[in-house]
């Protein structure tokens, strides 16, 4: 079948890569994809929220399968307006519909989730421009630090961490009143801080079964040791080391088979990825946040673990199947070491030339934020490049990533050198 798969990031190479070793693929596309990805699929010069011009697309190319990496177009409905669209209605789509893609649209709406399906998370309350001085009188009541969470969309930015109760109202203020993080932050939920480790664990799902993924753990802080700013992602391990058995079973007990059951209960059609941000406090789990969409950089982790064939998998959830299939995994580890521009995550250049990529032997390469100029691979974004391996344990993986770096390079290239560096 003719798949296109919308996005431009590391995620959508890694989908790419995958689907391009299924023999159930004929054609692939990436809108608007990157350098890497242009190398294995056609690229459509599509906005990934121009719901009219991917229609327009998809009739033209005989498009069967689209498959949504980023959060905006399921936030937006794009699910739904396949549906709805008597042209478009066979076409399959990955993703969960409005309703669904909800769950990371609004933090507000992921928390009424959890509580109404008794799914264990931190304490909360949400606060809006007219509720500003009860926020504070909420403040403190709370231990330092303090969780201050935009409830829209903000890029993976809208989260602050305080620890001075002062610095925390006047932060809720410039985010309600000033509009820190533009219309994301007109309602802010203010929830208690949890204090452990975190993972994520990843469920594909048809709505009514599902599969557990392989976990992952990323590296968010810019700098060595998690410090500094937060980004998209430096680096991410899969498996989780500490992720064992007893603690899985516990995950999918109370909060991935509750997750999917709500979802059933509540009449909600999802029929794609559930990426459960959580963190393990003493031995019990708690979610810290719902995406509706695989992660960046985990994805560059848990796809090349998975040996079944994607193609078949996202079939199989498209149309209800999904417990009819087997997931099979690779038993390695994976790692992935994110190579950035310098001065991300605030101001960088773009238009770098990338030179080495050709050379790497024992590692892949995911394109994140690249494009093609006359041929030649230039840098198009803040993160540029993953490097991914894969070896007996996660050391070993991110030692053979480590290496294959040294034969990269442009003007600038930043990288942590301490993934996996807390495990």
């Amino acid at each position: 079948m003719n798949i296109l798969i919308l996005g431009s990031g590391g995620r959508e190479h890694t989908f790419a890569y995958k689907i391009a070793q299924s023999n159930r693929c004929s054609k692939l596309f990436v809108a608007p994809g990157n350098a890497g990805t242009s190398s294995i699929a056609s690229n459509l010069p599509l906005n990934v929220t121009d719901f009219q011009g991917i229609k327009k697309a998809v009739l033209e190319l005989d498009i069967e399968m689209v498959v949504v990496g980023p959060e905006d177009p399921l936030v937006l409905g794009i699910y739904d307006f396949f549906k709805e669209d008597e042209a478009l209605s066979n076409v399959l789509v990955i993703g969960p519909s409005k309703r669904g893609a909800l769950l990371e649209g609004s933090k507000e709406r992921a928390k009424e989730f959890m509580m109404q399906h008794q799914i264990p998370t931190a304490a909360y309350q949400s606060f809006t421009p007219e509720t500003l001085e009860a926020g504070k009188l909420f403040l403190e009541t709370l231990k330092a630090p303090y969780v201050l969470k935009a409830d829209g969309l903000a890029a993976g930015k809208g989260v602050l961490i305080i620890n001075d109760i002062d610095e925390a109202k006047q932060e809720l203020e410039n985010m309600l009143t000033h509009s820190k993080f533009g219309a994301a932050s007109n309602k802010v939920v203010i929830e208690e801080f949890l204090d452990g480790i975190e993972l994520s664990v990843f469920v594909l799902t048809d709505g009514k079964s599902y599969k557990l993924l392989p976990t992952a753990k990323d590296y968010k802080r810019i700098g060595e040791g998690d410090k500094g700013l937060n980004t998209g992602g430096m680096g991410a391990v899969s498996p989780v080391p500490f992720a064992d058995a007893t603690l899985m079973q516990k995950i999918e007990d109370r909060i991935v088979k509750p997750t999917v059951e709500g979802l059933n209960k509540e009449g909600i059609e999802y029929k794609g990825f559930v990426f459960i941000g959580l963190i393990k406090v003493g031995e019990e789990p708690y979610v810290i946040e719902y995406n509706v969409r695989m992660g960046d950089p985990e994805t560059e982790v848990v796809l090349p673990r998975i040996t079944s064939d994607l193609v078949s998998l996202f079939e199989a959830t498209a149309q209800q199947k999904l417990s009819d299939v087997t997931l099979e995994l690779d038993s390695r580890s994976a790692a992935t070491v994110m190579l950035v521009s310098g001065g991300y995550p605030e101001s960088y250049e773009k238009a770098k030339v990338i030179s080495g990529i050709e050379l790497v032997e024992e590692s892949i390469v995911f394109h994140a934020g690249t494009a093609n100029d006359k041929g030649t691979v230039v840098s198009n974004g803040g993160r540029v490049l993953a490097v991914t391996s894969l070896d007996t344990n996660f050391r070993e993986a991110i030692k053979k990533s480590y290496r294959e770096i040294q034969k990269i390079s442009f003007d600038k290239m930043y990288y942590r050198t301490d993934i996996g560096f807390d495990l």
